[in-house]
């Protein structure tokens, strides 16, 4: 059966099916996924039959595979490459913890994954293992259709320009007490404002949520710029919504792409969701595991 292609948007999002990828694949297919996703940033598969393992191998077709940072009560799964998204306790019970809910909150903010390391984050792939009665979308930006888009005086303005990125800034801005002070004492990671994606050469807007200023800008200028070009991306005509019951699978491109996680009551339902993520084969460094760890101070990281 052949890989069926079906657009959600003219230039964006593309459900797919036709090809069972709970199993290996052969090298043509893998390389007609790969440009099926170049193609459209973000896809959705439906009723993948992906578990832990099978979820991992699959990822591998797109690179190297970023480990998830070690956490202090030990992993939920037994693949080291597998982030947490849910809101659930290795025993299955619904966290409270409301510092842990604010960092949940900050993934509601339209954003890219890892934009505060160096060693930027490429595809992110998304598997659902339960989800809630109702609905629990994540949503996605076209920021290339929207680079395309942007009137000349714009392009001519953010041209060259570089913003800091600090995974503290989302987290702020989500409700958590984090001051100016102690937010400037972590790590940023600075990286172009305009980002020119290798596998369609197309340009994209590398902003979002960890975006905190614009190298050598007023910062509260530079904030005024973020946010007008964070609305642009996220005006409705390059913006959709994907929901998903268990099995269900999103792969976005976060060279490519803006999203967010949707709201839904986390204090009543469970929602188990894992993650696994592509390093940017553009990055500085070589292949290889890729945990930073956010909470060591930026003066420690310079002294190496």
């Amino acid at each position: 059966m052949a890989i069926e292609v079906k657009p959600i948007l003219e230039r964006f999002g593309a459900e797919v099916s036709g090809v069972d990828i709970s199993r290996p694949l052969d090298a043509a297919t893998a390389q007609e996924i790969v440009a099926i996703q170049n193609r459209w940033g973000v896809t959705v598969w439906r009723d993948t039959g992906l578990d832990d393992a099978s979820h991992v191998a699959f990822t591998r077709i797109f690179g190297d595979v970023i480990h998830a940072p070690p956490l202090k009560d030990g992993p939920r799964f037994s693949q080291p490459e597998l982030f947490d998204a849910s809101n659930i306790d290795r025993q299955g019970n619904i966290v409270d913890d409301e510092k842990r809910r604010i960092t949940n909150r900050g993934n509601r903010l339209w954003h890219i994954d890892s934009s505060f390391m160096e060693v930027r984050a490429a595809q992110s792939l998304l598997l659902c293992h339960e989800a809630p009665p109702h609905s629990a979308p994540t949503w996605f930006a076209d920021a290339r259709s929207a680079y395309d888009d942007l009137p000349a005086p714009m392009k001519d303005r953010i041209e060259g320009l570089e913003a800091r990125h600090c995974y503290f800034w989302s987290r702020r801005k989500a409700g958590y007490p984090y001051t100016e002070e102690e937010i400037d004492a972590f790590q940023h990671a600075t990286h172009p404002l305009v980002h020119v994606h290798r596998g369609s050469g197309r340009k994209m807007l590398y902003i979002g949520a960890h975006a905190r200023d614009i190298v050598g800008m007023d910062r509260d200028e530079g904030r005024e710029l973020l946010d007008e070009l964070t609305a642009w991306v996220t005006q409705p005509q390059y913006t959709f919504s994907t929901d998903y019951r268990a099995g269900d699978m999103t792969i976005w491109d976060n060279l490519a792409c803006l999203h967010r996680a949707g709201d839904f009551d986390e204090t009543l339902y469970r929602r188990d969701m894992r993650r696994t993520t592509i390093r940017d084969p553009q990055s500085p460094g070589e292949p290889g595991d890729v945990v930073q760890d956010m909470f060591r101070p930026a003066r420690e990281v310079a002294a190496g």
